[in-house]
């Protein structure tokens, strides 16, 4: 048992409401007795168990009256009609199976690896680090003094790795991809007893694998691979299991996120699948009550995610999203302050997403999806804003659309998917979503993400970073500055605090102090909320849009200090001004760093100026107070989880907080 942890939750615990305190106790009770009851309740389920319970007589019936039941997404997806809308995607999609085939695997920044023949779904493959099979509560995957990272198994056994196998499958009708998904599925039964593995540990990939899982099924659900009725039993009882453990583990907490969203989802779907067998529809009913009821709490009216994170919005979006789809193809009702909230969050997508694709590297970042359909490009969401276009019918948000359209194939049809243009036919504007505290400075060349807003999670942290009033930009077209992004989790946790850290943002740092403190090292989702950011001007318009905000968060200091920042964009002149100002006592050091994208290169250029030369042009860094000193200095940026790349930061440093004028043209 993980002693440490269960008193350091015990402390927590203690801090909260008498009532909230009563439930967790009485919910990690019941967690408990888990060890002794879900072994058994496995063994008493059977693939005949729950087609008695459907009132089938057999395994093979409630098989076929499975696969009769609306799927979650479109299965009419050929060869022919992806290649209409995206050329060359079949021969991808082949190439991923094909190296699924070969278990071989890259996943959170590992590379490629080779798992071998049989695969180790418990090894953290890329420490060596194994977590021998236990009781999932035992199991001590948090010590943050051994090298190790519980997201490499955990994100093997989501199996979304595996559906490239699918799709190619349901592509070319090659057997041997069913054949493989099979035989992985029953090692993994095999390997992986209900409740007694890592893999239990979390609930939220328990419920983001019986996503993977139902996919499976309708995908593969008429191959001769899958007919045994030995596996279709395990397979369903397996599947089953997976609904009832996250309704007993449900990741509920005073104040709830994206772990207890995706549990919700999980449960819809699972309880979708299995509606007229056993608990499903209850457990649909539940996962939907919890969907309706935490979306507003969640989500901002503008359609921001509260943890303050682009990643997880996208995530969050997909666990909100999906669900409802899955409804809808089943014919049943999504309320419309339902509706309109998943399109707030699409809108607010379209916004931060650019010209290219690319999104800014705010906040944590741990490459999580739902139903990934296409894993070659990891940062561009793009494919949400068609998706909730189509499915309610938003014209707006279809003529924003640009981009890819093949994650829209796989969940709508191809049919659907064709209806997008490619380009955008609506041109880029300025947006400002204050409720969630973004700023959006954009036309189509120019394209400037502005944070104001507080630290996430309701002023917890969360997976937010200090990074008030920083920024990321693209000129004419060009990536500039660049946000560090996250990097690493419990994997190493100095590096965790780095990445979050204010000197790895682009906004000032007053006296070397965090704009929210950090609490301890070892609490690695939680900071002070030190800082309070207050909005003072946004406009947008044709030739210029401008924001201006501030924040208190260096108001603890002995001599308080309030920073300022205005960003003013040149549209035409694809210029951005950005004044700072300080109010208080100007006796504190200042640094303001920039941390330029990659492929930018800082050559000096005289008393107050920096070339910035990139492959297509050269741009200027240029300021106009001689109180300030520049230095270059190395850099990381990290564009995906366990990957960093090196970059070039300038910093701008002065021991007085003087006005200052910046301007990037």
């Amino acid at each position: 048992m993980d002693v440490a942890g269960v008193v350091s939750r015990i402390g927590r615990g203690l801090r909260k409401p008498p009532r909230y305190v009563a439930e967790r106790a009485w919910h990690e009770f019941v967690s408990r007795l888990e060890k002794y009851r879900a072994p058994g309740r496995a063994r008493s389920l059977s693939g005949s168990a729950l087609a008695r319970r459907a009132g089938h007589p057999s395994v093979a019936a409630l098989w076929v009256a499975l696969a009769a039941r609306p799927a979650p997404t479109a299965f009419d997806v050929s060869a022919d009609t992806l290649e209409a809308i995206a050329p060359g995607e079949t021969d991808r999609l082949i190439a991923s199976a094909e190296q699924a085939m070969a278990h071989r695997v890259e996943m959170l920044g590992s590379g490629i690896v080779d798992l071998g023949p049989e695969i180790d779904w418990h090894r953290d493959f890329k420490t060596g680090l194994r977590f021998a099979p236990a009781f999932c509560k035992d199991i001590a995957y948090n010590d943050l003094d051994r090298p190790n990272d519980v997201k490499v198994p955990w994100e093997l056994s989501r199996m979304q790795w595996m559906i490239p196998l699918a799709q190619a499958y349901r592509l070319t009708g090659d057997e041997r991809y069913a054949a493989e998904v099979r035989k992985l599925l029953d090692h993994w039964i095999d390997e992986n007893p209900v409740a007694y593995s890592v893999n239990w540990a979390c609930t939220m990939d328990v419920a983001l694998r019986g996503f993977s899982w139902i996919w499976f099924f309708f995908a593969f659900a008429q191959s001769p691979e899958w007919a045994d009725t030995g596996f279709r039993s395990r397979f369903l009882a397996m599947l089953y299991q997976h609904g009832d453990f996250v309704s007993r583990h449900l990741e509920k907490a005073d104040l709830n996120g994206n772990h207890y969203t995706a549990d919700a989802a999980g449960l819809v779907a699972l309880g979708l699948f299995f509606e007229k067998v056993g608990q499903g529809e209850r457990w649909a009913d539940l996962g939907w009550d919890i969907l309706s009821t935490e979306l507003p709490r969640q989500v901002f009216p503008d359609g921001v995610d509260f943890e303050a994170s682009v990643p997880y919005h996208r995530l969050v979006q997909e666990l909100f999203l999906y669900p409802a789809l899955y409804r809808m193809r089943c014919g049943l009702p999504v309320a419309d302050d339902y509706r309109d909230r998943l399109l707030a969050m699409a809108r607010f997508t379209e916004a931060y997403s650019r010209e290219d694709g690319s999104v800014p590297l705010w906040g944590d970042a741990d490459d999580a999806r739902t139903l990934p359909f296409k894993q070659d490009v990891i940062n561009d969401h793009r494919y949400l804003i068609g998706l909730a276009g189509l499915m309610f019918d938003d014209t707006a948000l279809i003529a924003r659309f640009h981009g890819p359209r093949q994650e829209i194939a796989w969940m709508l049809g191809p049919e659907a998917a064709a209806r997008l243009a490619p380009t955008r036919t609506a041109g880029a504007r300025s947006e400002a979503f204050a409720e969630g505290g973004f700023f959006v400075l954009r036309d189509d060349r120019n394209h400037v993400f502005i944070d104001c807003g507080d630290i996430g999670l309701g002023g917890r942290g969360g997976h937010g970073h200090n990074d008030i009033l920083s920024f990321e930009a693209v000129l004419d077209g060009v990536h500039l500055v660049t946000d560090c992004g996250a990097y690493l989790y419990t994997a190493d946790y100095r590096e965790r605090n780095n990445f979050r850290s204010t000197a790895y943002h682009n906004t000032p740092q007053i006296d070397g102090e965090e704009i929210n403190r950090f609490i301890r090292p070892d609490y690695l989702w939680v900071l002070r909320n030190d800082a309070r950011p207050t909005v003072d001007a946004f406009a947008a318009g044709e030739a210029l849009s401008r924001f201006s905000g501030s924040h208190d968060g260096y108001g603890r200091l002995a001599s308080p200090l309030v920073v300022g920042r205005t960003f003013l964009l040149d549209h035409a002149q694809s210029s951005l001004s950005i004044e700072h100002r300080f109010v208080g006592s100007d006796a504190h050091a200042v640094e303001i760093p920039f941390h330029l994208a990659p492929g930018v290169e800082p050559i000096e250029a005289g008393p107050g100026r920096v070339e910035l030369r990139t492959p297509s042009r050269t741009f200027s860094l240029s300021w106009d107070n001689a109180d300030w000193a520049l230095r270059e200095a190395e850099a990381r940026v990290s564009a995906t989880y366990g990957v960093v790349a090196p970059i070039r930061r300038l910093t701008l440093s002065s021991p007085r907080a003087t006005p200052l004028m910046v301007v990037l043209a």
